[in-house]
């Protein structure tokens, strides 16, 4: 069985609407996916570090509830666990807040078992954070080296605007490391100042990796692959009632339809046909369709069920 791989960082998320909080829920850009991943049936591990504290005890406690193996989750003596408070405008879009113990920055774990056609999933500042850089392209490399997919999800947030020269080395290594990249309009905009798709691949991605997909809120999904079989995807109108974990989401659902459909490095290497390209941004966008329909930032585990049993059912 294929398994999903997730290094990341781990926050306690809460949630505001206007001035008052509505909700705390752990959370984090991969880590996120990785619950609904496991939700949905997928054998997954999560790579990471948590608080010592209550915070980072339930952290831990809700991956192994999700069907996580949290196992290579460390937990440093007198480390606090990260907060990020997410203030929902009027179209349930967040605007986030982030709080760190940033003199804990560190990482550090024995690898986990990877084989060839498993999934390693990686993204937002953790994946461009120099204190932590060695550490995380070790793994990457690694992984590389055992045949897995590499999923890199850019996720680059406007409060880390000002640190865009100093990371672009790390950036654009990681788009090199890759084998899909994703990312939204709005991390372009803060790296690039470009929103327009076909510029951002042509002009930013493509020399690095391939396969390439740009989201846009409620905008279309757009994916470019580089011979000639790009399409875009429009967004269906849902009930939103947060988008807080709609773009992770989006990963788990795109990574789970990997699985689901069979496709692997080979596959990708040759070129996924249209219709086994359909069928994979499908799952990701029910994925993250559903995860907007609550404050939670996964998948509701009756639509994992269904998902776990799709995926049995092969």
């Amino acid at each position: 069985m294929r398994k999903v791989i997730g290094i990341g960082e781990t926050v306690l998320d809460i949630i505001f609407k206007g001035d008052q909080p509505i909700g705390a829920v752990p959370g984090g850009s991969v880590f996120n996916g990785i619950i609904s991943l496991g939700r949905a049936g997928v054998d997954a591990t999560f790579i990471s570090e948590a608080g010592n504290d209550r915070v980072g005890r339930r952290i831990i406690d809700f991956l192994r509830q999700n069907g996580v193996n949290a196992d290579n989750v460390n937990v440093y003596p007198g480390s606090k666990s990260p907060l990020s408070l997410a203030f929902l405008d009027e179209h349930n879009n967040a605007d986030y807040i982030f709080y760190k113990d940033h003199p804990h920055d560190r990482l550090d774990f024995a690898y986990p078992d990877v084989g060839r056609d498993d999934v390693v999933m990686f993204g937002s500042f953790y994946a461009v954070n120099p204190a932590i850089r060695p550490q995380v392209m070790g793994f990457i490399e690694y992984a590389r080296s055992r045949g897995a997919i590499i999923y890199y999800d850019v996720n680059f947030r406007s409060s880390h605007r000002n640190d865009v020269i100093k990371i672009t080395p790390n950036l654009l290594e990681n788009l090199e490391y890759a084998d899909i990249v994703r990312g939204s309009t709005d991390d372009f905009d803060v790296l690039f100042h470009k929103t327009d798709p076909d510029q951002i691949y042509r002009s930013e991605v493509a020399f690095y990796c391939k396969r390439f997909i740009c989201t846009a809120g409620s905008g279309a999904v757009a994916l470019r692959t580089g011979d000639g079989r790009g399409k875009d995807y429009p967004v269906e109108a849902t009930d939103t009632v947060s988008t807080i974990g709609a773009g992770d989401n989006f990963n788990a659902g795109l990574v789970y339809g990997l699985l689901k459909y069979g496709i692997t490095r080979d596959t990708l290497q040759a070129g996924p046909t249209e219709a086994q390209w359909d069928s994979v941004v499908e799952c990701a966008q029910m994925f993250a369709a559903n995860c907007c329909r609550s404050i939670n930032n996964y998948i509701d585990e009756d639509f994992g069920r269904q998902m776990k049993d799709a995926l049995a059912a092969g």
